[in-house]
């Protein structure tokens, strides 16, 4: 006789993430409404859960805790089996909770219903091209992560973390030559108390009182003496603090080129010196993630700073020798080694990291290391090339060329035949 299999399992029902406004439950559509009148469990933050009137939204209320991400598994696995509703700001797949759900606890497992963000109230208000505009968000990340987008007759929404966030944007403005940008910080979009409050980085009053519900609109003007940073690698060597080591401008716009950066890649910056190759690897795309080693303590506070400068605080900083300090690193997509390509073991670590398809890009200026560099070519082929830039200098009344060293910059990928 033959068995008859158990029924499998009752799938459990999703858990529906519903964006809400500043207008509250008087913005939201019927269908939001139903799946929160329906919902078991209400989990938001205070603000969001206000929003919702406890007389027709019966569920049990939960906030979340301090540590969000770390908690979103165990909490929605603690009401497993109930109709769960959790309530974000606007948009929950844009710069909001609906993403971490995603992740945490799978794209398949949510419902998103979703309100229209502050970004789009903004440029509503402020009749801007969406397309045309470049959001940053400043909750929950530093301060210097605005300073990469800031170009010359850009339109910039800022995502405010509370309402002291408008002063220190003011701040970061005039500290990096752009004190002359309009500012308008528009409060409690889409509710009945919005606000536009209008003023320019130089002049910006922190006296003001600003609801913590902000966005922060910028028409960016460069002071006419402040150094301009471009969107492509090859920022002037002054944007830098260094000690002299230092990929040079020219060298460091060929070097990205052969690196060749694609959104969301990872780089190993070996020999890190002032941190220019992974920066701009990291300004090319603001997925791009770069991890600089460095064995020397100063030149890695260096670097540290040049981060910070240069609008990328989120390079991870190695400090140790290599190849020692390359155990345990993620998977790079590519690997530039900058300095120390004669220590022992060194090109054999990196290459052996690389998967198929990775790129590995070596730069030096010494016969030994060269002739390193000729050794693994003759091994894996790829590109070997000289670089040599000469500058025009005065030579007494007349001008003359002054040549730099030459750079011997050796490029290749992994192919899928190669250990």
């Amino acid at each position: 006789m033959s068995s008859v299999p158990p029924p499998a399992p009752a799938p459990a029902p999703p858990v529906s993430v519903v964006g809400i406004g500043a207008d509250g439950w008087d913005g939201l559509p019927e269908a939001s409404r139903r799946v929160l009148r329906e919902a078991e469990v209400l989990i938001g933050g205070d603000r969001q859960l206000w929003l919702v009137p406890t007389d027709t939204c019966l569920g049990a209320r939960v906030t979340w805790p301090h540590r969000l991400r770390e908690s979103v598994p165990g909490l929605i696995a603690a009401h497993e089996g109930r109709r769960i509703a959790v309530l974000a700001s606007g948009d929950p797949m844009f710069h909001g909770i609906g993403r971490t759900l995603a992740e945490t606890i799978g794209a398949d497992r949510i419902h998103v219903l979703p309100h229209p963000s502050s970004v789009s109230y903004a440029c509503a208000r402020l009749s801007w091209p969406l397309e045309d505009v470049e959001t940053v968000t400043l909750v929950g990340r530093p301060l210097a992560s605005l300073t990469a987008a800031l170009h010359d007759r850009r339109r910039l929404l800022v995502l405010s973390a509370n309402r002291h966030t408008p002063g220190r944007v003011a701040e970061l403005l005039r500290e990096k030559g752009y004190g002359g940008s309009r500012m308008r910080v528009l409060e409690q979009l889409g509710g009945p108390y919005e606000r536009i409050v209008d003023g320019t980085a130089a002049t910006w009053d922190d006296a003001v009182r600003l609801d913590a519900l902000n966005v922060v609109a910028v028409d960016c003007v460069r002071d006419p003496d402040a150094l301009r940073l471009g969107a492509v690698p090859g920022l002037p060597d002054e944007a830098y603090e260094h000690d002299g080591q230092l990929t040079k401008r020219y060298v460091r716009a060929a070097t990205l080129a052969a690196l060749a950066p694609a959104p969301g890649e990872l780089l190993w910056d070996v020999g890190g010196g002032s941190g220019s190759i992974g920066i701009e690897w990291m300004r090319a795309h603001r997925t791009c993630r770069a991890i600089a080693v460095e064995k020397h303590p100063e030149r890695a506070d260096r670097i540290a700073r040049n981060t910070l400068a240069l609008g990328v605080p989120k390079l991870r900083i190695v400090t140790g020798p290599a190849p020692e300090a390359l155990a345990g690193l993620p998977t790079p997509d590519a690997v530039f080694i900058g300095g120390g390509l004669t220590a022992p073991g060194l090109l054999d670590a990196c290459w052996a990291a690389l998967p198929p398809g990775g790129r590995l890009v070596a730069n030096t200026v010494t016969l030994e290391s060269e002739a390193l560099l000729a050794q693994w070519y003759a091994r894996h082929g790829g590109e070997l090339i000289r670089l040599a830039v000469a500058q025009a200098v005065p030579v007494g009344g007349f001008t003359g060329w002054r040549q730099a060293m030459p750079v011997t910059q050796w490029s290749v990928t992994k192919g899928t035949e190669q250990g």
